[in-house]
């Protein structure tokens, strides 16, 4: 297993809304071992294949980290469609490994029902809440090129600006491998 370079802001791909997988080869399921392995060494609980450079619709979950949710075991999430969400939303605070240091309150759905394949790309479909629904959202939303601070408000922007610019020129420092800035 490999350490990949974590996607920073800036980066195009991370506005790109990725291709679907039409099949599992030997090279798909390297990435989702190196994306747990990068996920784990960055201290994420989740990650995007194009949070590490790839246009592929996959992303992983391993929320066993948060307090009381110990048992959860690890997910990889294929070609996902979130298929409903719930009228009752909830704020919690949201940061993410392609924008480091800015953590901030996101209001999202409480509840959502996602469809998925799996590693043998059979097709699943789950009701999910609180931190587990949090995450798939913040992930899938990567998924579609959508980045968590696309919904904060306008002063909110301006007040991150100058970290986001320094993010994006890597004038910051993180303990994870990550992308050389785009020119």
């Amino acid at each position: 297993m490999s350490l990949l370079p974590i996607t920073l802001y800036g980066d195009k791909i991370l506005r790109k809304k990725t291709g679907k997988v039409t099949e599992i080869d030997n090279e798909t399921i390297e990435l989702i071992r190196d994306m747990f392995a990068t996920m784990r060494n960055a201290n994420g609980i989740g990650l995007a294949a194009n949070q590490v450079g790839v246009d592929k619709q996959i992303f992983i979950i391993d929320i066993s980290r948060v307090e009381g949710f110990e048992e959860a075991k690890p997910m990889t999430i294929i070609n996902p469609r979130i298929i409903g969400r719930s009228e009752k939303n909830n704020k919690m605070e949201e940061g993410c490994l392609s924008i480091p240091d800015i953590r901030v309150d996101i209001e999202r759905p409480e509840e959502i029902t996602i469809t998925f394949q799996d590693v043998d790309l059979n097709e699943h479909t789950i009701t999910s809440d609180d931190v587990f629904a949090r995450v798939m959202q913040h992930e899938y939303d990567h998924l579609q090129g959508i980045l968590f601070i696309d919904y904060l408000t306008e002063d909110q922007k301006k007040e991150f600006k100058k970290d986001l610019d320094n993010i994006k020129n890597r004038n910051m420092e993180v303990d994870y491998p990550v992308t050389d800035p785009v020119r």
